[in-house]
């Protein structure tokens, strides 16, 4: 339930829970729900309830067995904060974070008000970084929720972007990731949407992070963006000092 990922902004996933449902036109192809349908059929014991939600108590401390720091995405097969998720699990998953205070964790989530419901409820340890799917602008809403969260970084994945994003308030947010729908039925992103978003967020001096351009041959279109690559990271991120050798040898031990 835990393993390296191809994802360009990450480096590993972890996943206490699989599973979703859709709630808005960014989940139309799901790739999370194509690829768990794949596992099932390949009866891999993880994804025998398909793409049901599904709490993995197995799985659930598995990052505090990984000592090499890392920067870990939490549920890329789920929803943390999808209803079915009981908050006693929710802050079962934040204590493991917490614990595991050697890696950085990112969550995303498209219940963005779920997410604000709870943002008292839970502890935020300084090592979560926490990012709200955004597709439309009529989803905007998500990042006025996401501002009002104790997280230490906040993020946005404006993926898969379906249309433009004018005048977006980029206050409170770290980190913007932007990239196009891959894989069967892919819609397409106009270059246009993400240049303006790319200019707001220099204006705003938020890093800026341009996934892919998607489509069904997503290596093929690649990920240029004007004739390079955008690999903006948070600032925070970016001037963290190393964790201290006592702290990797407690890790060690634990």
């Amino acid at each position: 339930m835990g393993m390296k990922s191809s994802i360009e902004w990450t480096e590993s996933t972890w996943n206490p829970i699989t599973g979703c449902d859709k709630v808005s036109p960014g989940c139309k192809f799901c790739y999370a729900e194509r690829m768990a349908m794949r596992l099932q059929a390949m009866r891999q014991p993880n994804y025998r309830n398909g793409f049901a939600l599904t709490v993995h108590e197995h799985a659930l401390e598995l990052p505090l067995r990984w000592k090499q720091p890392q920067t870990i995405f939490v549920n890329s097969m789920s929803d943390l904060f999808h209803k079915d998720v009981p908050l006693a699990f929710i802050r079962r998953v934040f204590d493991v974070m917490k614990r595991a205070h050697w890696h950085r964790f990112q969550i995303l989530t498209k219940r963005s008000e779920r997410l604000f419901m709870l943002r008292s409820k839970i502890e935020w340890p300084p090592n979560v970084w926490m990012g709200v799917s955004v597709e439309t602008a009529h989803y905007a809403e998500r990042i006025d929720h996401l501002r009002k969260v104790p997280a230490a970084i906040r993020f946005l994945s404006l993926e898969p972007l379906l249309g433009p994003l004018p005048g977006l308030d980029l206050s409170g947010i770290d980190w913007v990731i932007v990239g196009g729908e891959s894989g069967p039925g892919a819609r397409p992103m106009d270059e246009a949407w993400v240049l303006d978003i790319r200019d707001q967020c220099e204006a705003a001096g938020v890093p800026f992070f341009f996934k892919q351009w998607g489509g069904v041959n997503k290596k093929k279109a690649g990920r240029l963006l004007e004739g390079r690559t955008w690999d903006g990271m948070p600032l925070r991120f970016q001037s963290e000092t190393p964790i201290p050798s006592e702290d990797l040898a407690a890790a060690e031990r634990s």
